[in-house]
């Protein structure tokens, strides 16, 4: 009886096995669609400058975002702020577009997903250090301290999560990353005609 029981269970578990890539990488790329997608563009348009060259000129606010004492310390005299700080704010701001787009289409997952960790890894440390959340327990957060709403410890954590999982498994059978690869695959099968 209990052969047949842990015969059957391992039966299960490999079935569940085989499964695990297609359906963890499918719903870690959807739940990210369907939770960040919609933050990080939000945050991307609040840096876009105005105009047709707003994506290479942010805004003010961005400067503001992402180098609060910087700024402050220049008395908001954005003048006072060089090619740097230039360079790292648009950075930004194009990342906040292109790593969630890339993730939500399946496109260079493994890249993208890394790209978004070091992303939400420097926000985090903005947060904290730049906004001074670190003496804010309710931004900093705890673990195991049974409230699960802290800002940086607490959700930011389940985030990168989400993201191992697409660095370690890709995007999956519904990504643009699998349709690229198979269309690499199609013409490398296409026999090629003799040059003569």
């Amino acid at each position: 009886m209990i052969r047949s029981l842990t015969a059957l269970y391992d039966r299960a578990a490999a079935l569940l096995e085989r499964a695990a890539t297609p359906v963890l990488t499918t719903l870690a790329r959807f739940l990210f669609a369907a939770v960040l997608l919609g933050y990080y563009w939000n945050s991307a348009l609040t840096k876009l400058g105005s105009g047709v060259v707003g994506f290479l000129m942010p805004a003010d606010g961005a400067y503001i975002q992402i180098f609060p004492r910087t700024v402050e310390a220049a008395n908001y005299d954005f003048s006072q702020l060089g090619a740097f700080h230039w360079a790292v704010v648009t950075a930004g701001m194009w990342a906040e577009f292109l790593l969630p787009l890339a993730i939500t289409l399946g496109l260079f997952t493994r890249a993208a997903a890394l790209g978004m960790i070091g992303f939400i890894s420097l926000q985090s440390w903005v947060d904290l250090y730049g906004h001074g959340g670190i003496g804010q327990p309710e931004i900093v957060g705890a673990w195991f301290d049974r409230v699960p709403n802290g800002m940086v410890l607490d959700q930011r954590a389940f985030w990168v999560f989400l993201l191992i999982i697409l660095v370690f498994r890709g995007g999956g059978p519904l990504s643009a990353d699998r349709a690229l690869r198979s269309a690499t695959w199609a013409r490398r099968a296409v026999p090629q005609p003799a040059r003569g």
